[in-house]
């Protein structure tokens, strides 16, 4: 069957539509396709058009027959779309790459929606990994080694997993393209496969791809912290507080997961997200927010609720109908700020998205930078001054992010600059007696931080001006004068607080227990074996699932402590909602004696 990868010839180098990064990769890819190596990696940041140069690829090598393979189903479906004549969609039609048909043949590997004839009548086959994983897989059982000559991983820092390593053992002739905003796994683990293209970050802001960013460092002039050592509170000194930030895991959960610094990042925040909007003039810019789990996550929405703004999550424990329903509402900007645990990560695309707020940690470079990346896209394409097209990344100081980069060495030089600007590993002063206020700790550390006050908040700023020569020329005038970096980043702006009002905090308190108690119910549930539609707590047989009948029990007892009867939650008061918060613990005994006994 002849193939248009091998018959045709694409418009590439001097295509308008090309960017500049899909030619310059392509290039690099034409020249991989002559040499010997099975396989090779590309770095392209987010924006820069990852997809469309996978599209491109089988015809430097004249494919006859390529497998692209995603790391999940929204990938998959969006690659597809790419290679899928009937979407208006398609790369080679929108950026006339090819005029006219024929096309490549494409077929996606869903279920059972295709079969073995498809196959084999494509020129391409687009599927996620799930699909192609287990021993007895029928694809992998069916399909001769020689089946595909070339294979294409989108988010490839995942080849090194298993399962990927046993589909590119299932096709050995196969040559190999691994495609990544990121050469890096979540765990540290080098993508597969010597690099041959890499499109620096600093590049693709000067070129408009994606947003320019800066950090805001919330910086403490006193931190409050105590550890608690039969009930006896033991000073430290100011070097330790340093020790602990760098060495601690604990000592930096406690400063991410306390009330005080929650505060400070949800109101920098949204004034960041205030301003960008103003700047820009568009209302629907909004804020992305990592938190560490399910209970951070109701934490961080229900602060964002209680200053007004329209604040959502979605999160692995909810069913897909949920989290899609959150979703709907995010593209159709009902939502100001979507809460999630690494759920938005690879193949999500919503260029309003203009703040990031890190409340959770962050052991490496990669998810790090898989995480800004979805604040990255621009709004405006070709625009890199656009107000609409800048983007700022929040986060704490104490919860020693810098330090943690450890992968540096495997970016370019210009991304290393890059990331060290955004991120420095020096620079967030906590050497002064007078900025960090310590409250009692032990020497040994044994248990968490427990963060009682901080004050005197700034916003440090640290905008990216390596390639801004009149503002570096600027700075060396200031240190010629005898100004020290110290008392030029002193001008800085006092972090204001968000003002709320008490009905939205009751009100967001009131959303909040909803949450919590379904968070109980699964935990109960779980640390009891006991699944979520089962019956074995339907003892009256009223066709009840266990989630249903534990949750009723909680609902009951939560509103027996404030004096409610059902249906009445949205007359709760403050004060109730704050008795349930104070005796949740009882109310939650209460009703597993209720519904499982003692």
């Amino acid at each position: 069957m002849p193939s248009p990868f091998a018959d045709r010839q694409p418009s590439i180098a001097d295509n308008l539509r090309i960017r500049t990064p899909q030619k310059e990769a392509f290039e690099e890819i034409e020249a991989f396709a002559t040499e010997g190596e099975r396989e090779a990696g590309i770095v392209l940041p987010v924006g820069c058009g990852k997809s469309g140069t996978i599209t491109l690829a089988p015809f430097a090598f004249g494919s006859e027959r390529t497998l692209v393979v995603a790391p999940n189903v929204a990938i998959a479906r969006q690659l597809a779309a790419d290679f899928d004549p009937a979407s208006p969609d398609m790369f080679y039609q929108k950026c006339d790459v090819l005029r006219g048909p024929p096309w490549p043949e494409p077929v996606e590997i869903r279920g059972r929606t295709s079969n073995r004839a498809d196959l084999d009548e494509a020129h391409v086959v687009i599927t996620n990994i799930q699909q192609l994983q287990g021993a007895d897989n029928r694809w992998l059982q069916d399909l001769p080694p020689d089946y595909f000559d070339l294979i294409l991983f989108d988010e490839g820092h995942h080849t090194v997993a298993q399962s990927w390593n046993t589909l590119k053992a299932a096709f050995p002739h196969a040559r190999i393209l691994n495609f990544s905003a990121t050469p890096l796994r979540s765990d540290g683990q080098l993508m597969s496969g010597r690099i041959i293209y890499s499109y620096p970050v600093v590049r693709a802001i000067r070129e408009g791809y994606v947003k320019r960013l800066k950090a805001v460092v919330l910086n403490p002039r006193t931190l409050r912290y105590v550890r608690q050592e039969d009930g006896v509170e033991v000073d430290v000194s100011l070097e330790e507080v340093r020790r602990l930030g760098e060495t601690d895991a604990e000592f930096r959960r406690g400063i991410v997961t306390s009330q005080e610094t929650l505060t400070t990042i949800v109101d920098a925040s949204i004034r960041e997200l205030q301003r960008l909007r103003r700047e820009s003039g568009n209302p629907y810019l909004k804020i992305i927010a990592s938190v560490l789990n399910f209970t951070h996550c109701s934490q961080v929405v229900e602060a964002y609720r209680a200053r007004g703004l329209r604040a959502d999550y979605v999160h692995s424990r909810e069913d897909a109908a949920a989290n899609e329903r959150v979703m709907g509402r995010l593209q159709a900007n009902g939502i100001d700020v979507i809460v999630q645990v690494r759920k938005l990560g690879e193949g999500f695309d919503h260029p309003l998205l203009a703040v990031a707020a890190v409340f959770s940690l962050f052991a490496n470079l990669s998810p790090f930078v898989q995480f800004v990346g979805r604040i990255m896209r621009v709004v405006e394409q070709g625009a890199p001054d656009a107000p609409v097209n800048r983007g700022v990344v929040v986060f704490h100081a104490g919860a020693n992010i810098a330090s943690r980069w450890t992968d540096f060495q495997v970016y370019t030089e210009a991304d290393r600059d890059y990331f060290d600007q955004l991120l420095p590993v020096e620079g967030l002063d906590f050497g002064r007696g007078d900025e960090i206020e310590i409250e009692p700790a032990p020497r040994d550390f044994p248990d968490q931080v427990d963060v009682r006050a901080q004050g005197g908040i700034d916003l440090q700023e640290i905008p990216l001006i390596r390639d801004n020569p009149e503002a570096l020329d600027l700075l060396r005038q200031l240190h010629a004068q005898g100004y020290s970096t110290e008392q030029i980043t002193e001008a800085s702006a006092e972090l204001e607080a968000v003002p709320t009002t008490r009905a939205r905090e009751r009100q967001a308190m009131r959303q909040s227990l909803d949450m919590r108690i379904r968070t109980e119910v699964g935990r109960i549930l779980g640390a009891r074996g006991l699944s979520h539609d089962g019956k074995e707590l339907d003892r009256r047989h009223l066709g009840k699932t266990n989630f249903r009948i534990l949750k009723g029990a909680l609902d009951r007892q939560a509103n027996a402590t404030a004096g409610r009867g059902t249906g009445q939650r949205s007359e709760f008061s403050r004060q109730q909602l704050e008795a349930i918060e104070a005796d949740f613990d009882a109310i939650v005994a209460r009703a597993i004696a209720e519904v499982i006994g003692a």
